[in-house]
């Protein structure tokens, strides 16, 4: 193809091109030299190509010039004996195809300009194959969404070597959308399919990208809301699948239990249970399904066995699931790096959640309190703060335990039934014992700790201290609280009287020097 040098003169060269397709079949063949210049080293001539195929191919689909039905090759079509219209269509079609998949290859361009533009343009053929359908409806009404064009676009959003976070922005806006939400998911399940049955060891960025796209997916709360489309509705709409909230439900699990159940990067596993517990349970059609990620994650330890503990919590109280070993493995976490850790905030409000209930046995609630108490006695006061108010809580709600602090003819500490080794809380003997380790920290150089400790020997009131202030609380926090405080009356730095700047007369000072 002739053309001016620069940008300019790609554009006009292409408008040129463009112009002759539309203008008559003739010049089919120039379609080749415009499908070429997609083919460019150069991004502003990529660009320029891009939006003239847009331009090209939609108004081919709104004329009705691709060939309509199943698509025959086109060597059989060009040397048979059919019609010329016939030929044009077909080989338009054809040329239709190289076009998305050429643009589904630069989504993954180094250049984001040219990885928006070929979304917008495939977009753009999404909708208008929708509207104009390259398939032949089986029956009336029948539901035509552009389903392999589709899946081309979400396999390239989807890329194993590179990070698409920035253009998964930019395609969350056609998730508001029911038909492509709905489409969205069961072509995520797709390419996951596709991708980790090609690659022994599936790269970190399709995880990646997979779980932001899965992660960008909210339902509608209601079935009525289901009824905004991207791709045009016939009048028999509300007969569709993608119409009924039901579907859209199993949609989502479908996709979510697919991502799931593949070895995932650790990283990646604290990402998805930070948003279980209120972006996936509450919108999945089975929500006990989710028993077998929840359980292997709380296999891992840490935070991340933390996090899985909410999610199983929830199927506990509100899906009736069985899970005995539930308070076992809570029980299990704490260990002295709790106070250490940057997710202790999550940590002890979440294990005020989970020991909310007055239905608790005393034994369990007892052993909680003991261990939370054992591991006080090395923990910072920052810490103490939040971790004392907790135990007398724990107290206020369980007053079957309070025999844990009016135990005055209990055993010495070196006799204490408790075992802190134990991981059962059921044989660890914590209801025999009793909390001598809050009465040591009565006596904790920091006088605000001190106080927290004091509280037990009063009657414990019937409102619980909100701990919510304290979970977290730093230790520069409560440093720049001390340096605020101003005392009753000026501390004295000299305890024995001047007497004279001297000294007294008979001291060495007086005996050397004199004022004279």
């Amino acid at each position: 193809m002739e053309r001016e040098p620069g940008a300019a003169g790609v554009r006009r060269a292409l408008g040129r091109r463009l112009e002759a397709v539309l203008a008559s079949r003739s010049e089919a063949n120039a379609v080749f030299d415009i499908l070429a210049v997609l083919q460019s080293e150069d991004q502003e001539e990529i660009q320029e190509a891009v939006r003239t195929c847009s331009r090209l191919f939609g108004a081919l689909l709104e004329r009705g010039e691709l060939f309509v039905g199943q698509l025959p090759s086109e060597e059989m079509v060009m040397t048979g004996s059919r019609g010329a219209a016939r030929k044009y269509k077909v080989w338009m079609r054809h040329r239709y195809h190289s076009c998305g998949n050429r643009l589904g290859e630069l989504l993954g361009h180094p250049s984001f300009q040219v990885k928006e533009l070929a979304l917008s343009a495939l977009m753009k053929f999404v909708q208008l194959e929708g509207a104009h359908p390259l398939e032949k409806p089986k029956w009336e009404g029948n539901y035509l969404f552009p389903r392999e064009l589709f899946k081309l676009v979400v396999g390239g959003l989807l890329s194993p070597e590179e990070d698409q976070s920035l253009l998964l922005s930019q395609f969350r806006e056609y998730l508001d959308y029911d038909d492509t939400r709905y489409h969205s998911m069961q072509a995520a399940v797709e390419v996951v399919a596709r991708v980790t049955g090609q690659h022994p060891e599936v790269p970190p960025a399709f995880w990646n990208n997979t779980f932001t796209l899965l992660s960008a997916v909210s339902l509608p709360r209601q079935e009525p809301t289901v009824s905004s489309f991207y791709v045009k509705r016939t009048e028999l709409w509300d007969t569709w699948k993608v119409a009924h909230l039901k579907e859209h439900r199993k949609a989502f699990q479908t996709m979510w239990l697919s991502f799931l159940k593949h070895k995932l990067p650790l990283s990646l596993y604290k990402k998805v249970l930070l948003i279980t517990h209120d972006a996936i349970l509450p919108q999945l059609a089975q929500p006990t399904l989710m028993i077998d990620f929840l359980t292997r994650a709380c296999d891992l330890g840490g935070a991340l066995s933390l996090l899985a503990l909410n999610g199983l919590f929830i199927l506990i109280h509100k899906h009736n699931l069985e899970y005995p070993d539930f308070y076992q493995k809570l029980y299990g976490l704490l260990d002295p790096s709790v106070f250490h850790v940057k997710y202790r905030a999550r940590f002890f409000h979440l294990a005020d959640l989970f020991l909310s209930s007055s239905h608790l046995p005393a034994y369990l609630v007892a052993a909680f309190a003991k261990r939370l108490a054992r591991l006080a006695l090395t923990a910072p006061p920052e810490a103490l703060l939040m971790v004392l108010p907790f135990i007398c809580n724990l107290l206020r709600r369980h007053p079957a335990c309070r025999v844990l602090v009016h135990r005055p003819h209990g055993p010495e500490l070196d006799a204490d039934p408790y075992d802190p080794g134990e991981k059962d809380p059921a044989q660890s003997r914590a209801l025999e014992s009793s909390l001598w380790e809050l009465q040591a920290l009565q006596r904790h150089y920091h006088p605000e700790v001190s106080k927290a400790a004091s509280v037990i020997n009063q009657a414990l009131s019937v409102p619980e201290v909100s701990i919510a202030p304290l979970l977290e609380l730093t230790a520069y926090e409560i440093f720049e609280r001390d340096l605020k405080k101003k005392g009753s009356e000026p501390v004295p730095l000299e305890f024995i009287p001047a007497q004279g700047l001297l000294g007294r007369p008979g001291e060495l000072c007086a005996q050397h020097f004199t004022l004279s």
